[in-house]
């Protein structure tokens, strides 16, 4: 069998209630969201490990699997939730502590994350990732000589790996150990001379030693086995312009800013090689990019202001040398270059000012001299370790879950496939949740579009076809409007003949329900004020019913949002408002009728979010979600409601929970506001 054909009969199997047969299937279940998992289709396998644990909270694995997917999409919140529901069931779990001490290296809880490294090597001492993990968070708790107790003891077992030697060379550096570090180097590239990250390393350590002609060999090296590092261009780039060579220095400055165009410093370096050969119009360009992309580099701002003196821009180069006055006061070339843009400006006053300021900073000439140390603002290395594998932002699974690395997957084209957070998602609430004759659900999500008073409406066959919830309404073609149009003239038809002249009352329930179908075809073809026009002489009738105070309020929502789209709406703000608490009114109607409609509470939120009433609106959201704890939308809404009022933990974790429901695009919400 096909998997799509498996993954379909899997997927109707979840529907089953929790009977015993269901129960027999947990396994099945399990090991096909796995598969989905091993597939990089996340969204999906957080779906099958949901089922799971509704039908057997008790275990462990499913929430370990289910954290395994919430890294992969960047929720570290909800991952961690999942760790400790797992290492509550099974605190036996070594893969369970390594997975909650990685996540907890995300969040930055680095004492926490090495106690949970540290459970995990209590079930497996020697395990050479969780080691190595340790390290690493013991590296940034800075402390070294623990850190290197674990590297060392890796040492022993595999004294030629290369890797090993280069995590001890990481931790030597972090020292300043540059001795040691370029040994452990250079025993890495010893060990694996192909690997491109061992030669850049070591070329950085040669450049801290002022090893100019050694850096220069081991940078290339790195270049020419493939390295796609801009580090390892900016310093090269670096090298070069010391030796003069600056056509070599330019070509490595411009790949950098090819291969990391969001890197401030590839620009500041070109900016300041431009300068140098007096190409002032690019390397103005240059320092606005670096700028931009690095507000907060202020010494960025003494070059710019040097090239706003040649370009006789002299008001914005006063500017730059101010801001650099302010945090570096003892620099004194920003008042000698400020004082000559003042005397360009015409103002000799302002020009003294800086002058005389300059002079009497320079009676303390030994702190003056230790203050201008701080100010760099010559071209600059590339200090980051280059090519270091960073495992705060990598994880690996099968450390987890105990098994061999996999191969590397072909990625899918499905949206909801793969790194879902990647995938840019706006920033607005779901929309309402509607009645319709077209029911459009999104598979993933585990929103319960149900409620028995509409089933019990549609068993009354008062329609011609039954009325569904759904979240996404459905464009209808030329031929579905025809059809429409075609019921409205044969519904008029059977409302003229009923029609006594008196109006519809409560003695012709019948004349009612024609009315009310009316509205819903009215309203498929969006003539809105028809729709509610026939919902309200409905409504007289049948006072009590419930889906036409719903549907009256989702109608006159969407006339006032059209009227306002197009600006086709009176300016008189009172009747606007008055709008609003009629649509509020019906929704109120309908829980007074029925207290669980979960929709309305969701809908009634929606509506006040447009109000800006955000605290109420979260209100709304929370009592929906009480009524259905799987409401995908409203924990989504919740959410970013919860940010708008800058309670972003709060909403992060209803963003969490969203994307375990099934709404996938909250995971690029997650790794964007955190």
């Amino acid at each position: 069998m096909k998997l799509k054909a498996y993954i379909a009969t899997i997927l109707l199997l979840l529907g089953i209630t929790q009977s015993a047969n269901a129960q027999l299937n947990t396994d099945r279940i399990t090991a096909i969201g796995r598969n989905a998992l091993y597939f990089d289709d996340y969204v999906l396998s957080i779906q099958y490990f949901n089922q799971v644990i509704k039908l057997k909270p008790y275990i462990a694995e499913p929430y370990l699997y289910r954290a395994i997917a919430k890294i992969q999409l960047g929720d570290m919140t909800g991952a961690e939730r999942d760790c400790s529901a797992a290492i509550q069931n099974n605190p036996f779990l070594p893969g369970a502590y390594y997975t909650r001490g990685f996540v907890r290296m995300q969040l930055k809880q680095f004492e926490k994350a090495e106690e949970d490294f540290t459970e995990a090597l209590v079930f497996a001492p020697e395990n050479k990732t969780y080691l190595m993990m340790r390290a690493d968070v013991r590296l940034e708790l800075q402390n070294y000589s623990a850190a290197l107790d674990d590297i060392d003891f890796l040492l022993r077992r595999e004294p030629h790996s290369a890797s090993i030697n280069f995590e001890k060379g990481v931790i030597c550096m972090a020292k300043k150990d540059t001795v040691c570090a370029l040994g452990c180097f250079s025993e890495a590239i010893q060990y694996d001379s192909q690997n491109p990250a061992n030669w850049s390393a070591r070329g950085l350590v040669n450049m801290m030693l002022n090893e100019d002609n050694e850096a220069l060999l081991d940078l290339t090296t790195a270049i020419n086995l493939g390295s796609r590092w801009a580090g390892d261009y900016i310093n090269r780039g670096v090298l070069f312009y010391k030796k003069h060579n600056y056509r070599g220095a330019l070509a490595d400055y411009d790949k950098a800013v090819e291969l990391n165009p969001k890197d401030a410093q590839c620009f500041y370096n070109r900016g300041v090689l431009r300068a140098e050969v007096g190409d002032w119009n690019r390397a103005l360009e240059d320092f606005n990019t670096a700028i931009e992309l690095d507000p907060d580099n202020v010494e960025m701002h003494y070059q710019r202001g040097v090239v706003f003196l040649q370009l006789r821009q002299w008001k914005n180069a006063v500017e730059d040398f101010d801001l650099l006055i302010q945090r570096y006061p003892y620099f004194l070339p920003s008042y000698y270059l400020a004082a000559q843009a003042k005397t360009a400006l015409n103002d000799p006053k302002a020009a003294y000012l800086y002058q005389q300021k300059a002079h009497k900073l320079e009676e303390n000439k030994d702190e003056i001299q230790r203050q201008q140390k701080q100010v760099n603002t010559d071209v600059q290395l590339a200090k980051s370790q280059p090519q270091k594998r960073d495992r705060r932002k990598e994880f690996s699974n099968n450390a987890a879950q105990n098994r061999q690395e996999p191969q590397e997957t072909e990625r899918y084209q499905s949206e909801a496939r793969g790194s879902v957070q990647k995938r840019y998602a706006d920033v607005v609430n779901e929309p309402d949740i509607v009645i319709s004759y077209y029911k459009q659900t999104p598979s993933l999500r585990r929103t319960n579009y149900f409620h028995y008073i509409l089933d019990n409406y549609n068993k009354s066959a008062a329609l011609p076809s039954p009325l569904h919830f759904t979240v996404q309404e459905t464009a209808l073609t030329a031929e579905m409007v025809n059809q429409h149009f075609e019921a409205i003239d044969r519904l008029s038809s059977e409302i003229d003949k009923q029609e006594t002249g008196k109006g519809v009352s409560t003695a012709n329930p019948q004349l009612a329900s024609l009315y009310f179908a009316r509205a819903v075809e009215f309203a498929l073809v969006q003539d809105y004020s028809s729709a509610i026009d026939d919902c309200t002489r409905a409504l007289v009738a049948t006072p009590d019913f419930t889906i036409g105070y719903f549907c009256r309020a989702n109608w006159r929502y969407k006339l006032l949002d059209y009227q306002r789209s197009t600006g086709d709406i009176y300016d008189d703000k009172h009747n606007s408002q008055l709008d609003f608490e009629l649509i509020l009114r019906d929704y109120d109607q309908v829980l007074r009728l029925q207290p669980d409609f979960t929709f309305a509470y969701y809908n009634k939120a929606n509506m006040l979010c447009t109000q800006k009433d955000f605290k109420a609106a979260v209100d709304y959201y929370s009592l929906a979600i009480e009524h259905d704890p799987d409401f995908a939308e409203a924990w989504f809404n919740r959410g970013l409601t919860r940010i708008y009022t800058d309670d972003t933990d709060a909403g992060l974790q209803d963003l969490s929970k969203a994307g375990e429901l099934g709404i996938y695009q909250a995971y690029n919400l997650i790794t964007r506001f955190k």
